[in-house]
């Protein structure tokens, strides 16, 4: 008997939910997110009520822990880095060149948090649609073009973003910048940035959500997920207090620009600590 297509969810080229009947029976549910994150796939076999999950091989599964521990260590360490660094601003217990010292050690977190957040993508088991209802690991790889995938691309937008943040943090060295330098290269840099943490938190919803709108107060990657848009959201303020006026050479507002950089380095931190129990 020929086997009924499977049941593709998601939102435009992107498929986040797949379900089909592998040849041996049953119901299999491949989920984006759970699959590369803890290496599971849903299955409910003929004739029982709910579903079971099934894990990738211990090689996929040594794979996600490590990769997963070594993300979320990154993401604490650079939030608390640039939550000092805002701090060090704020209560003026330092100068320019501690700020943007603290700030880019930080930086330097985020840039192996979200290219180990990307290779957490590139190398997560992959389903066979179709076939049995299981998870094939595939040969280590430190890069893969996939913009057809919506959790690649959330994570090479959010690689992207601490990449430009790099810039904005080596400019604020430089010395002697009239107001139009100031705003052309770290103010810009600044905004570019937080625009792509923006697209990239919404991209993870839309992974997690499967294209609609929702709250799963008891998904802990839902979780991860909001802390780290909220944090995104903060970190955009901020940067829009930044933005120094032509006609003063002062900032919008530096009372804004360092709390908000403080409090979502913090929500940064805080998903980093949750994520380390998103694992298989």
């Amino acid at each position: 008997m020929e086997q009924p297509s499977p049941l593709a969810q998601g939102a435009g080229p992107f498929t986040t939910r797949l379900t089909w009947r592998p040849p041996g029976g049953g119901t299999a549910t491949w989920e984006s997110r759970p699959a590369r994150r803890r290496g599971v796939i849903a299955v409910e076999a003929p004739g029982t009520a709910g579903a079971q999950h099934t894990s990738a091989d211990d090689t996929a599964l040594a794979r996600l822990r490590h990769l997963n521990a070594l993300a979320a260590t990154a993401f604490i360490i650079g939030g608390a880095l640039f939550a000092a660094g805002a701090g060090v601003a704020q209560f003026g217990s330092g100068d320019a060149t501690t700020c943007a010292s603290i700030y880019f050690a930080g930086g330097l977190f985020f840039n192996t948090g979200g290219y180990v957040s990307l290779l957490q993508v590139v190398n997560a088991p992959r389903h066979v649609p179709g076939g049995e209802a299981a998870l094939v690991t595939q040969r280590w790889r430190w890069w893969s073009y996939e913009p057809m995938r919506i959790d690649w691309l959330s994570a090479f937008v959010l690689f992207a973003g601490t990449l430009v943040f790099a810039v904005d943090l080596l400019d604020s060295f430089l010395q002697g910048l009239n107001v139009q330098q100031v705003n052309r290269l770290i103010w810009a840099p600044d905004i570019i940035g937080c625009a792509l943490f923006l697209i990239s938190g919404a991209l993870a919803f839309v992974e997690l959500c499967h294209g609609r709108h929702c709250i799963r107060k008891r998904s802990l990657g839902w979780w991860i997920v909001a802390v780290n848009q909220l944090g995104s959201v903060l970190f955009m303020v901020s940067a829009l207090a930044a933005y120094t006026r032509p006609a003063t050479g002062s900032l919008i507002n530096a009372d804004i620009a360092n709390w908000g950089t403080l409090t979502g380095a913090l929500c940064f931190s805080a998903a980093g600590i949750l994520q380390y129990y998103e694992r298989p």
